[in-house]
């Protein structure tokens, strides 16, 4: 008889905490659950339960082994539509530099700060003419190492509020320069009819080459913590869509004026003025209805549009790249090295094409289906 073993991954949810001189606080971001499974000790914290995470439904678990011990017989939690809170007492007071005893990163273990509060804050001292003092500013006095490492590594080298006023001001650069863009497309299509689709690169090409080469942000800011994400899909989609642009576009004058530029150049507009709203509101947690449906639904039609478009491109341009050998290295050179780009470009829309396509459907598809999930 044969065996066999089906490994697992094991999913932990993020995880929030905050301390006062005298408790400890987690807060778990998990949706949907309804009997949590949670066993607390002096030493350590065990949580398993079934719930809606940043994987979709699972089941998350997680041990966390304290700094200090906590009276465990104080321990209370509350099962809310989102969050699970739980509070336990510590069996000291004190402040603790961190909540683990061994000194690692947990990549789902974040410092709640908003939450953090100094027993100077309590109810009785409120009425005390006394300087109320944040988390931070214990960390800093107290800790500075500590809150030094907290500062680098949970937000990035930046605050929150720089963080958020960053996002907004990024998202709406990004929204407003592509607006600029499309107007300017419907305005001159308007006005001249199919005379200016020849023409759309010509008249909007330098503003969608600009707003493609600051979308490299978006490499960055997952890099740096200041948004969630991967950062090798953030890499592949906007290093993909500038090598079309500056490449397989800008770099053959005669690819420039064919009227499948105007389409896709409609395509990332029409995407972009709804993705770039809805990041922005996101990142002070709003939402609009209409705003995420459309978000979530656009990219049905207008993905597989983008996709035959920059096809069209690749397939048209071969014959013109033989003819011209730019961007090939050809044998013999000194370096002995040879590259052909043509060959590239075949190589994509014989391997690449398809599978590009339903990789991404499928990551907006996940990304529908869970955020249905979290609206019911």
């Amino acid at each position: 008889l044969h065996s066999r073993i089906i490994m697992t991954k094991l999913l932990s949810p993020f995880v929030y905490w905050a301390q006062s001189m005298t408790e400890v606080t987690l807060r778990v971001d998990l949706k949907d659950v309804k009997d949590p499974d949670i066993q607390i000790e002096e030493e350590e914290i065990e949580f398993s339960s079934v719930g809606v995470g940043s994987q979709g439904r699972h089941k998350y678990q997680f041990i966390l082994e304290f700094y200090l011990p906590v009276d465990k017989n104080s321990a209370v939690y509350e099962v809310f539509d989102r969050e699970i809170r739980i509070k336990v007492s510590k069996k000291e007071a004190d402040w603790w530099p961190r909540l683990l005893y061994e000194q690692k990163k947990l990549p789902w273990l974040k410092v709640d700060f908003d939450r953090i509060k100094h027993e100077s804050e309590s109810e009785d001292d409120k009425d005390l003419n006394k300087p109320e003092l944040s988390y931070e500013d214990i960390l800093r006095t107290k800790y500075p190492e500590a809150y030094d490492k907290l500062q680098k590594e949970e937000l990035g080298y930046l605050n929150e509020s720089w963080r958020k006023n960053y996002l907004f001001c990024y998202n709406l650069f990004m929204f407003c320069g592509f607006l600029y863009a499309m107007i300017i497309m419907a305005i001159r299509y308007m006005k001249d009819q199919e005379e200016f689709v020849p023409k759309a690169f010509e008249t909007v090409g330098n503003i969608f080459k600009f707003m493609h080469l600051i979308m490299f942000l978006e490499v960055l800011n997952p890099m740096f913590g200041y948004t969630k994400g991967s950062v090798t899909e953030a890499l592949i989609q906007v290093t993909g869509r500038n090598i079309w642009i500056f490449c397989l576009i800008d770099g053959e004058e005669r690819m420039q004026s064919k009227p499948v530029v105007f389409y896709l150049f409609v395509t990332y507009a029409t995407v972009e003025v709804v993705r770039y709203p809805y990041y922005l509101l996101r990142v002070y947690d709003k939402e609009v209805g209409l705003l995420t449906w459309l978000r979530y639904t656009i990219w049905i039609p207008l993905y597989p549009i983008g996709f035959i478009c920059e096809g069209v491109i690749a397939l048209r341009d071969i014959p013109f790249f033989e003819e011209t050998e730019k961007f090939s290295v050809l044998l013999p050179n000194k370096w002995n090295f040879g590259f052909y780009f043509p060959n590239v470009i075949r190589f994509y829309l014989l391997f690449g094409f398809f599978p590009m396509l339903y990789t991404q459907m499928w990551h907006m598809y996940n990304l529908r289906s869970f955020n249905k999930i979290n609206s019911i």
